[in-house]
């Protein structure tokens, strides 16, 4: 029978399709993995990677094992996590994946209190763009993500955490600048960069530009937020950016100014996501109440849903 180490091989030559990364990446040396690689195929009988000096590549009937055998790790990954919790559910390490936009202006207002509350849990974090983070959630290379909600996926649970509004972020001289709040038909006409394709809020600014008669900038997109901040301080054009985002890093720039858009206020809703199936069903619901709490005292700037 194949043994599941032979399936964590496989498993990393198809993410990387390179022997020496994959093998890295199990920490291995590359003749042990191309070694069981071969007995896997031994006891299969069956062809699962092809080797050339062009590179690496599964087979149609390997690419097939392999997602299977990421299922089958995931299950593993979940026994084992439902006997931990049985002593703790809240010890140990989350994997934990989090959307470019929110990461580094979300989880510094959140972790202190959780560390507090509970100290013996700790946290690997990962930033990404939404497809890649829900992959790896499904893969089970992540436990937990905090993402933009609601998501239509029968195979996810989750819990809601807070609404966060969008601000208009524009040059500290624009004549919009001027007003407390910026009407939807004051962006008629206006460049509005995002964040390129991929990101889930690059859509929703997308749907506003459509919405107001905002030309949506295609030449000038943002590969992260602070790369927006600093276009629009050079004139290229408005951004619409999150509120936690704002209150971190523009409240204290000199170059750029946040106004709120007149409602209906464009925002997004963020909520924890997990897999139906995880042991820790429970605690994170526990963890959701805890971050829901800590946001209530610390973070005005958003609606906390409860």
């Amino acid at each position: 029978m194949p043994t599941l180490q032979q399936f964590r091989y496989l498993v990393a030559v198809a993410e990387t399709l390179h022997f020496r990364r994959a093998a890295e990446s199990v920490n291995v040396t590359q003749p042990t993995l191309s070694t069981q690689l071969r007995e896997l195929e031994e006891k299969l009988g069956v062809q699962l990677v092809e080797r050339s000096r062009a590179g690496v590549t599964l087979t149609p009937v390997g690419q097939q094992v392999a997602a299977r055998a990421r299922a089958v790790l995931r299950d593993v990954a979940d026994i084992s996590a439902l006997a931990r919790a049985g002593a703790d559910p809240l010890a140990g390490t989350l994997r934990v994946g989090v959307v470019g936009s929110l990461g580094s202006y979300f989880l510094p207002l959140v972790i202190p209190a959780l560390h507090a509350a509970y100290p013996r849990l700790k946290f690997y974090v990962r930033e990404g763009t939404a497809q890649d983070l829900m992959t790896r959630l499904h893969d089970g290379a992540l436990d937990l993500l905090f993402f933009p909600t609601p998501l239509d996926d029968p195979a996810l649970a989750n819990a809601a955490l807070f609404h966060e509004p969008l601000l208009v972020v524009m040059p500290s001289d624009h004549p919009l600048g001027a007003r407390a709040v910026v009407e939807r038909g004051d962006l008629r006409g206006e460049t509005v960069m995002t964040l390129e394709a991929g990101h889930r809020l690059h859509d929703t600014v997308a749907d506003l530009c459509a919405e107001t008669g905002a030309h949506l900038s295609l030449d000038y997109e943002g590969t992260s937020l602070d790369t927006l901040r600093q276009m629009v301080a050079t004139g290229l054009g408005l951004s619409v950016l999150p509120a936690l985002y704002v209150r971190s890093e523009v409240a204290r720039e000199d170059l750029v100014t946040a106004r709120p858009l007149a409602d209906p206020a464009p925002g997004r809703d963020i909520g924890m996501v997990w897999r139906k199936t995880s042991a820790r069903g429970a605690a994170y619901d526990t963890l959701a109440a805890a971050i829901r709490e800590t946001l209530a005292r610390t973070a005005p700037e958003v609606r906390v849903i409860e």
